[in-house]
């Protein structure tokens, strides 16, 4: 058997090859372990999962490992988005939470993610915790008690967090202004769980609501359950043809957002966590700092530094931003990869409270997201992003990864002014531009991050970043 890993958010695997119920069973045992190690388990765990291939029956088989473990189990009535899981341990004070989910990973996936009860994905020392504990057993020290026994004992209450979640989100935006807005809006949950939640309270709202894929599907149509442009070309389409003020997308597991102007153009996240910043300090008065990670654009430290505000950079992942919502430090946090938290929220990704907030601040504005970004380059100066996945042999990656460490004097004929090495490697070049390589923690590819001010300098950054990458 491969051996289990947690990346930077959670276990995934492809199923029958490596995600299979003997070894979700597994690490299930595990986890009940490392929780009695912990002085934990008590107060129970939540179960929740998504929309892919067997996931509900991979939740009711960590239902039985828990319950064979003395651990009770507070089950999803249906497939759950990723940040109403969070919302469910921390408002339900659970002892943590099982999600059966490979959030954007393609079908072929799924995967397992235990957060702690703070509600984050589980930092690295508890993901430690439990390889460790998944070494020291084996198949046959797994302990089940079938789904009717563990009802009968009272170790398994069904339940639906939906209406709740709700009502917290309805705290954090203005639906007042979204009623008297008359905004027109496209959804696209890619098939997945945000299903009846993101359309649900934008109409509840009084907003007009057109909703695309919202049936489950787990072959995502086809698809990557991934809020990008290409992905998103039917929802492009439609918000063109429709005339509506927004195309809103969440991923298969809704925690990461995708964001369509009126004319039908996708913007990158990077630009929208920008904006989302600026508008929060304007609209929210908050003057706490930003947290980003070290692969996200520099724009977001530009607005930074027009509000006064500090700059936090973290390795990838919402395991290390989470823990300043935690501690009440910042204004929000976010990374390139469609993720977003803000003050007072959840220290978990939430693409729904994200695409509401766009909502609002469009409707607020009364502007296409296109005059907003060119009044924000106005004030702070221009940045443009991207992301490039360079799928590489395994020879070819680690000749990469062992070049890495020495930079280049040059690239794209600029000095390489810093070196930096949170995660990846990021060359920060002598006009500010920028880019960093680093092996996805979720996907078998390298990722290559690129930021210049202009798109033609952005082109030859990505020319010169993917020689490099290549050896060319």
């Amino acid at each position: 058997m491969t051996a289990i890993k947690f990346g930077t958010s959670g276990w995934r695997g492809l199923l029958a090859e490596d995600f299979t119920f003997a070894n979700v069973r597994l690490v299930c045992q595990a986890i009940a372990n490392y929780l009695r190690q912990a002085g934990l388990g008590s107060q129970g765990v939540m179960v929740g999962y998504d929309t892919r291939f067997l996931s509900e029956s991979f939740a009711a088989a960590a239902v039985e490992v828990m319950a064979a473990n003395g651990v009770a189990s507070f089950l999803t009535t249906r497939d759950v988005p990723t940040p109403v899981v969070t919302f469910a341990i921390i408002h339900g004070h659970r002892d943590g939470g099982i999600n059966f989910t490979a959030s954007h990973n393609p079908a072929p996936y799924n995967g397992l993610k235990f957060s702690p009860a703070w509600g984050g994905p589980a930092p690295t020392p508890v993901t430690n915790a439990i390889e460790a504990a998944i070494q020291g057993i084996t198949y046959n020290d797994v302990k089940i008690l079938p789904m009717a026994e563990a009802r009968s004992q009272g170790l398994v209450t069904d339940i639906d967090p939906r209406e709740d979640y709700f009502l917290d989100l309805a705290t954090k935006i203005d639906i007042g202004l979204l009623k008297k807005a008359g905004i027109k809006v496209v959804v696209d949950p890619i098939y997945g769980t945000g299903r009846g939640y993101l359309d649900r309270f934008l109409r509840d709202a009084g907003v007009t609501v057109e909703t695309l894929h919202d049936q489950r599907d787990p072959y995502f149509g086809g698809h990557q359950p991934e809020p990008s442009e290409v992905i998103l070309a039917e929802l492009q389409e439609r918000v063109k043809a429709s005339g509506a003020n927004l195309g809103l997308a969440v991923d298969g597991d809704a925690d990461r957002f995708g964001i369509v102007d009126s004319q039908g153009d996708y913007h990158e996240a990077n630009e929208i966590l920008a904006l989302l910043l600026d508008y929060l300090v304007e609209t929210r008065g908050w003057k706490d700092g930003v947290a980003r990670s070290v692969a996200t654009t520099h724009l977001i430290d530009r607005v930074a530094a027009y509000h006064g505000l500090p700059v936090y950079e973290t390795p990838v992942g919402f395991k290390y931003l989470g823990d300043f919502i935690l501690k009440n430090q910042v204004t929000m946090v976010g990374e390139e990869s469609e993720g977003f938290s803000m003050k007072g929220h959840l220290p978990e990704k939430d693409g729904i409270l994200a695409d509401l907030l766009v909502a609002e601040m469009v409707a607020r504005k009364g502007q296409d997201l296109p005059q907003l970004r060119d009044q924000l380059f106005a004030r702070v100066g221009p940045v443009y992003s991207r992301r490039v996945n360079l799928r590489l042999t395994n020879e070819a990656k680690e000749r990469l990864l062992a070049r890495l460490p020495t930079p280049p004097a040059q690239i794209a004929g600029l000095t390489v002014a810093q070196h930096v090495t949170i995660d990846g490697h990021k060359y920060i070049l002598e006009d500010g531009s920028w880019l960093c390589l680093r092996p996805s923690g979720t996907e078998p590819v390298v990722r290559l991050y690129l930021e210049a001010h202009s798109p033609e300098a952005l082109e030859k950054l990505r020319r010169a970043g993917e020689a490099l990458a290549r050896e060319i």
